[in-house]
């Protein structure tokens, strides 16, 4: 049974996904692109696309490693931020970064009771097997 704190982490680290994923489409075609008319820097977002469905079914082995990959977005973040010229686009690094942070430590903590679990059981098995 899920608690009330663990749907929150899970519905945390998906919403999260699904708002950095429109964020960085809004980012390169409306917002703040690169170049007018919006830029080839869209295609960032197809790696996001890939651990959604995962995130979204609550797959474990998908958690663990989209929280792997939102570094990278979390890194293109603050490097937007701090080195962007345009002041929207500064602002919009700062709001990945904040996102990135968000799934990160949803998607860990989701994960947290379901390592401790794991490593339980095979403790246990272990002592089953050594009697």
């Amino acid at each position: 049974m899920k608690t009330p704190l663990q749907r929150g982490l899970y519905y945390g680290a998906a919403a999260s996904l699904i708002a950095l994923i429109a964020l960085c489409v809004a980012w390169e075609l409306v917002l703040a692109p690169l170049r007018p008319g919006g830029s080839w820097m869209v295609l960032k977002v197809l790696p996001l696309l890939l651990p959604l469905r995962g995130v979204l079914k609550r797959d474990l082995y998908t958690m663990q490693w989209s929280s792997m990959l939102i570094l990278l977005y979390f890194g293109e973040g603050i490097v937007r931020a701090t080195s962007d010229a345009n002041p929207t686009s500064a602002a919009l690094g700062w709001l990945e970064v904040a996102l990135a942070c968000l799934h990160f430590f949803c998607a860990i903590l989701y994960l947290r009771p379901h390592k401790r679990a794991a490593r339980d059981l095979a403790r246990q098995t272990i002592d089953k097997a050594s009697r």
